[in-house]
Formats: structure tokens, C-alpha cells, sequence
């Protein structure tokens, strides 16, 4: 299957934003095929807070503002809105942040999730992978 539209989670964000080993290479390999292939990377506005968030404690507000800015260039920011919310406490995910994404992702027709914890999207019925698995399949 062939997809387009990405949806990044916050641990893809900031594998790339921090440089995280090996993590960053795939990130990194996924960012130039995505512009080799014209793929749609999206995440949502949850996603920027709480990488926002890792980001100010890690590096300090001023670089993680520059970060964000940066990253706002490549990615679109999908809207965080309350029937996210609504389907999320109502499903049976367990971490509720990633109940957010997922149905932040489905609302927005995204075909796919990237993560490093697929564990935590058990209950997707969209394909969730890992950026290193994305790239195999390409």
C-alpha cells in the first residue's frame, strides 16, 4: 500500500528536534523522501506543545522556539479539537495522549502513524509503524 499522508507522533518530533541516537538517522531518511516522493507530514498541535514542552527543559525556551519554527516549515500542524477529545475518553486506549493523536490522524485522513511505540496504538485501525519500518517499505 501506498501512503501519503504522514502522521508523526511526539517521539518522532523530538528524535529528530534532539538528535536522539539512532533514532535521528531514520527521521532524518524520512524527511528526504518525503520531499523525494512528495509524502504529507503532519502531526498535531498536541504534538508541538508537549514537544515544546521536552524541548524548553532540554534546551532552553529561545532554541526550542527556533526548533519549533523550524519544524512548523516542513510539517503541518494539525488541529487539536474537541471530538479528539470525546472519542478518546470514550475508546479503549490506555494512554489517552495517544488516543489524541490517533484520532487527531483519522480525522485528518492520515494514512499511517509513526511512532516508536506502536505498543500504545493497539486499538488503531490505521497502520502504525516506526520510522525505520516506514522506510522499508518505501
Amino acid at each position: 500500500m501506498a501512503y501519503r499522508y504522514l502522521f508523526c507522533d511526539s517521539d518522532i518530533l523530538l528524535d529528530l528536534l534532539l538528535k536522539r541516537d539512532p533514532f535521528y538517522y531514520y527521521v532524518q531518511a524520512l524527511l528526504i523522501e518525503s520531499e523525494k516522493q512528495d509524502l504529507i507530514l503532519n502531526t498535531s498541535a498536541l504534538a508541538i506543545a508537549n514537544v515544546n514542552y521536552i524541548l524548553c527543559k532540554e534546551i532552553g525556551a529561545p532554541e526550542a522556539r527556533k526548533k519549533i519554527r523550524n519544524l512548523t516549515r516542513i510539517i503541518k500542524i494539525l488541529p487539536f479539537e474537541s471530538s479528539a477529545v470525546e472519542l478518546a475518553i470514550d475508546s479503549r486506549f490506555l494512554d489517552l495522549e495517544d488516543a489524541f493523536q490517533y484520532f487527531i490522524a483519522k480525522k485528518n485522513d492520515c494514512d499511517i502513524i509513526l511512532t516508536r511505540n506502536i505498543k500504545d496504538y493497539k486499538q488503531a485501525t490505521i497502520p502504525v509503524l516506526t520510522a525505520d519500518q516506514f522506510l522499508r517499505t518505501l
